[in-house]
C-alpha cells in the first residue's frame, strides 16, 4: 500500500491540504467561536478534493508532462524554426483560450461591465465581451510563448523581457481605463493556471534540455513569468479599443 504510487499521492495530497483545514478549523472554533457548519458535507468535499488534486497529479506526470517535452524534442530535431514558433503560438494560445480561471474572470468581468453600463446590458453583449477578453488574453500568450521560445533559441537573458514587458505595463497604465487596469493585472495571474502551466512548462525545459548549449535550470524556466506579463499589455490594449 505504502509503495503504491497512487496510495502514496493520496497522502501527499492530504499532506497538501492539511494546513489548509488546520487554518480553517482553527478560525472557525477559536478565533470565531462557531461550531463548523455541516461537518458531513465538508468531510466529503475534502476527500473530493484530495482525489481531484491527486488525479490531477498523476494525469500531468502520466500525459501533460511527457507530451510537452516529446513535442520539443521532436521540434528540436526537425530544425524548423519557423513550425516550432507556430507551435508555440498555438500552444500558448490554445491552452490559455481553455484555462477555466480565465473563463471564471472574463465572464465576472463581463457581468460587472454590464451592470456598470459599459456594454449594453443584454446576453449578446456579455458573451461578446467576455470573448474579447479571452481572446484578447489568449492572443497574448501566445505571443509571450513564441518570444519566449525564441529567447530560449537564441540565448538572451529573460531579465531584458521582463524588465521590458513591466516597462510597458508602467508606461501604458495611465492611458487605459481605468474600469479595464483591474482587470488586466489579474488577467496575468489567471492565465498561469492547470492548464498553461504544465504543458509550457515541459515545452521551456525539453527545448532547453534538446538544443546543444542550453541549461535547462537557466534556458528551460521563465516562459511562465512572460506569459503573465504580457496579457497586462494586451488586455490595457484592449480596453483602450473598445
Amino acid at each position: 500500500m505504502i509503495k503504491n504510487p497512487f496510495i502514496k499521492q493520496l497522502f501527499s495530497s492530504f499532506l497538501d491540504l492539511a494546513p489548509i483545514l488546520a487554518v480553517v478549523l482553527i478560525f472557525q472554533v477559536l478565533i470565531i467561536g462557531q461550531p463548523v457548519p455541516d461537518v458531513g458535507k465538508l468531510i466529503i468535499g475534502t476527500l473530493f478534493v484530495i482525489l481531484g488534486l491527486t488525479l490531477f497529479v498523476q494525469g500531468l506526470e502520466q500525459s501533460l508532462f511527457p507530451l510537452g517535452e516529446a513535442m520539443a524534442f521532436a521540434f528540436a530535431r526537425k530544425g524548423s524554426l519557423f513550425w516550432l514558433l507556430i507551435f508555440a503560438f498555438c500552444l500558448g494560445f490554445g491552452t490559455t483560450v481553455a484555462e477555466p480561471a480565465l473563463i471564471a474572470i472574463a465572464d465576472e468581468a463581463a457581468s460587472i461591465a454590464s451592470k456598470g453600463g459599459m456594454i449594453e446590458k443584454t446576453s449578446a453583449a456579455r458573451n461578446n465581451y467576455a470573448l474579447g477578453l479571452r481572446i484578447t488574453v489568449a492572443l497574448s500568450v501566445g505571443f509571450a510563448v513564441l518570444v519566449g521560445v525564441l529567447r530560449i533559441i537564441r540565448g538572451w537573458p529573460l531579465f531584458y523581457l521582463i524588465i521590458g514587458g513591466y516597462c510597458c505595463v508602467i508606461v501604458i497604465t495611465p492611458f487605459a481605463p481605468a474600469e479595464i487596469i483591474g482587470i488586466a493585472y489579474d488577467s496575468g495571474g489567471v492565465t498561469t493556471s492547470t492548464i498553461t502551466v504544465p504543458l509550457v512548462t515541459t515545452l521551456g525545459v525539453g527545448l532547453a534540455t534538446a538544443i546543444k548549449g542550453r541549461n535547462p535550470m537557466i534556458d528551460g524556466f521563465g516562459l511562465i513569468a512572460f506569459a503573465s506579463l504580457t496579457p497586462m499589455i494586451f488586455v490595457m490594449a484592449y480596453g483602450m479599443l473598445i
